[in-house]
């Protein structure tokens, strides 16, 4: 029995051994991987910007306001990851955009808060990437009814953000109100700039959203343009990348989607995924409008989806 208890303690010792060598073994492999699951206080940056226009840092309350949200998009980890892949995947799109109407870079990051770069709808009503309401798509020209809704299609919401933000710029003076405007509305701002007496965002007491709304641009833009100082860590691949594709143009009704799809060696999944702004299984279309269907290339398994 003394024996046998001797060779148990033998064994026992040789186990923990062995796990020791294997667990080290494992890290320098970096079979094992470490997460850093500390919460750290951020610092603020020294200097922050929207579209060039100073933000006054100085300032203790929007020191505290800038700390909010840096600290709420740092410390939501999985969402914080969802905007850097698709950022990388929509951004390409929305920036030539931006451009061609002189708009500021800046502005493509109130998109991505606004919508989470998806085609969501809000419980107000509002649509699309940009999060258009239907009076204001009809205005710019967007179409909209239970067959097609315009606001759901990247290019064409993009164009119609642009127009809005251009004409709120034109009315209130800076880029930073139009960005606000979006969220409150011109007229609200403008209402509000008066009634206070003031001629600034950073002047103005408004209530919760719009007086975050910025501050969440500003957050975001700083995340994205510096990922690992807030630790965020990834690879290229990890990304997502729109696959590339081709357009085509119909003048046309069309009384089944399946079978259009299937002409172009797609199915009507894929159709509705690079072609959100169609609501049913048929296209109307009394008027003759051309259409502008965008398709991917499946050829290849580089464009498979």
């Amino acid at each position: 029995m003394k024996y046998l208890k001797y060779c148990f303690v033998f064994l026992f010792v040789m186990l923990i051994i062995g796990f020791t060598l294997i667990s080290q073994k494992s890290e320098t492999l970096n079979v094992k991987k470490t997460f850093d699951y500390n919460v750290y206080a951020l610092p603020i940056p020294k200097q922050m910007d929207f579209c060039g226009e100073s933000v006054p840092l100085e300032l203790l309350d929007i020191r505290e306001r800038i700390d909010r949200e840096l600290l709420v998009n740092t410390y939501w980890q999985s969402n914080g990851l969802l905007m850097f892949k698709r950022a990388h995947k929509f951004f390409p799109i929305i920036e030539p955009i931006l451009t061609s109407y002189e708009i500021p870079n800046d502005f493509k990051y109130l998109a991505l808060i606004e919508s989470g770069l998806q085609n969501v709808e809000s419980p107000a009503g509002a649509k699309g990437f940009w999060q258009i309401m239907k009076p204001t798509g009809k205005e710019y020209g967007l179409e909209i009814n239970s067959n097609v809704d315009e606001r759901n299609n990247l290019v064409l919401s993009t164009k119609v953000a642009c127009k809005y933000l251009l004409k709120a710029k034109n009315v209130l003076g800076t880029w930073t109100l139009a960005a606000a405007s979006y969220n409150a509305g011109v007229g609200g701002i403008s209402k509000e700039l008066k009634r206070q007496s003031v001629n600034n965002y950073y002047d103005l007491l408004l209530g919760q959203e719009t007086g975050r709304y910025i501050f969440r641009i500003l957050a975001i833009k700083e995340i994205l343009n510096n990922p690992f100082e807030y630790g965020f860590n990834f690879k290229e691949e990890d990304l997502y990348k729109y696959p590339e594709t081709y357009k085509v143009t119909v003048d046309s009704a069309i009384t089944d989607l399946v079978k259009f799809s299937n002409g172009f060696n797609i199915n009507y999944k894929q159709l509705k995924i690079y072609n959100p702004w169609l609501r049913e299984g048929f296209l109307n279309n009394k008027s003759g409008k051309k259409y502008t269907f965008e398709l991917p290339y499946v050829n290849s398994e580089k464009f498979k989806n």
